[in-house]
């Protein structure tokens, strides 16, 4: 097979998806339109040239349309991942030509990988569209793109599986809801489009919001984004309300989105009570929420603690869960808690959710194998089944796991060198790569929740590109194109 016949067929659908993906420029194209805004003619340019190149291109490479294999879907999940953010910056680049190619694809890459991490400033002035376009982003990457190509794009012809697999989080991946992946992912995109609608509601009518502000948030609240209107990030509204109802779809979002399919068709809320994954991340988001308002007390940083539980609750949970809002400047609390939450982001988010981080099924497993090992110190011909939910982990998924977890470790480790190679200090290196491998936005240091990622580097911002896009791709999806085998016949 020529080099042209294996990689044009992957070009191919990457074309036609971008421009599917190009289509949904029209929203901020409607909103630009009705408000008389100045986002109208960059979006309108964008939506003509990524268009008219898409199409193009996939006329260029219509003869080489081939069934998909394995392989393919690796290849073409790093692809969209790469290039949508090129693509989605478009508009940023055309309406602030100020702005460079590296600040707007990290913006854009942070927005698709639902991380949150900024480098813009003077969010409350920029034009509704511009604002529209960077949450819409956000919330399209909370389910993945591929996912949403499956759904809706029954026209690509392709292994549909092998996407969904390549691109699902969570390390069990063969379970399905329906028979039909297509109808799979179909049925969780209806169950994240009605939790967002519900979410954009309560928001709207707590009285704070406009309808802008409450549809953005809404959109990141769900995706896990974290990005705001507002620079102040959800501190601007100073309101309990606001942070209660976003603290609820911050803990449903960070839900394995089958758990809540079965909720919803089966009407019956014990399937949650079933869900080793859901009882444990609400455990461990309970315990270190009550543990850290007492330990702020203490320290004095609140006066008492009813204070101190609404603060770290709703930070605790953004940063746990890999949002990323903020309602104030957590980086001055005594260190001890916002490294926690940093912890937290690591392992708390549920499989199947829209969160990032290690998960909380593979916790679970570690967890369970640990003891396991030790047991079988004490007594080595017994046998000692690791069951989660109930059912027997087979040993493969177990090692994956054990692979999984060095390889992000390893990951963490040597991506904070490089950011203290190329002179960060140690802090703001090392939280800044555990924010964005966990998808999970500010960091401590000069990247943390009072300032954005505008003060890096261009290189340092590059790294944190890279670790965006290793945390989102879970790590293995990416480093296997890496590897001298993935490229053998």
């Amino acid at each position: 097979m020529s080099l042209a016949q294996r990689i044009f067929p992957t070009v191919n659908i990457l074309a036609r998806v971008s421009g599917m993906f190009s289509l949904w420029i029209t929203l901020p194209i409607a909103v630009a339109w009705f408000g008389n805004d100045d986002g109208l003619a960059p979006f309108i340019t964008s939506l003509t040239f990524l268009l008219l190149g898409s199409v193009l291109l996939a006329i260029l490479t219509h003869g080489y349309k081939r069934e998909m294999k394995a392989r393919d879907g690796f290849v073409l999940v790093v692809g969209l991942w790469t290039v949508l953010p090129a693509v989605s910056a478009l508009p940023l680049l055309l309406f602030n030509p100020s702005l460079s190619f590296t600040h707007a694809y990290f913006e854009t890459m942070s927005a698709l990988t639902t991380t949150g991490a900024t480098v813009l400033t003077g969010l409350d002035q920029l034009p509704p569209s511009i604002n529209l376009w960077r949450h819409l982003l956000n919330w399209l990457g909370g389910m993945g793109i591929i996912v949403l190509a499956v759904a809706i794009l029954p026209m690509l012809g392709v292994g549909g599986l092998q996407l969904f697999k390549a691109e699902t989080p969570g390390p069990i991946k063969d379970a399905k809801l329906t028979p039909r992946i297509r109808e799979t992912a179909r049925n969780l995109w209806i169950v994240y489009a009605g939790l967002t609608l519900a979410c954009t509601l309560l928001l709207k009518f707590a009285g704070e919001m406009s309808w802008l502000d409450a549809v953005c948030h809404a959109f990141a609240a769900m995706c896990l984004g974290g990005f705001s209107t507002h620079d102040a990030s959800v501190g601007y509204f100073n309101s309990p309300i606001i942070e209660a109802i976003l603290i609820v779809f911050m803990l449903l979002a960070a839900t394995n989105f089958a758990t809540h399919y079965v909720a919803l068709t089966g009407r019956k809320l014990s399937a949650y009570l079933k869900d080793s994954e859901f009882k444990a991340m609400l455990l461990l988001i309970l315990v270190s929420t009550l543990g850290c308002a007492a330990y702020l007390l203490k320290q004095n940083t609140y006066p008492d603690y009813l204070t101190a539980l609404r603060h770290v609750a709703f930070n605790l949970v953004s940063i746990a869960t890999d949002s990323g809002f903020a309602s104030v400047d957590f980086g001055m609390w005594p260190i001890f808690v916002p490294l926690l939450m940093l912890f937290l982001s690591c392992i708390t988010a549920c499989s199947g959710s829209t969160g990032g981080g290690i998960k909380m099924i593979r916790t679970l497993i570690m967890v369970r194998e640990s003891g396991r090992q030790m047991s079988s110190l004490l007594h080595p011909n017994a046998v000692h089944p690791l069951r989660v939910n109930g059912m027997a982990i087979p040993n493969q998924i177990i090692f994956a796991v054990m692979g999984f977890v060095f390889l992000y470790a390893m990951s963490i480790v040597g991506l904070t060198f490089l950011l203290l190679l190329s002179g960060l200090d140690f802090l703001s290196s090392f939280t800044a790569i555990i924010a964005c491998i966990n998808n999970a936005g500010p960091g401590l240091g000069i990247v943390g929740p009072a300032s954005n990622y505008g003060v890096l580097s261009d290189i340092q911002i590059w790294i944190c590109n890279f670790a965006m896009l290793l945390g989102r791709l879970e790590v293995f999806s990416l480093l296997i194109l890496f590897s001298v085998a993935f490229w053998k016949s």
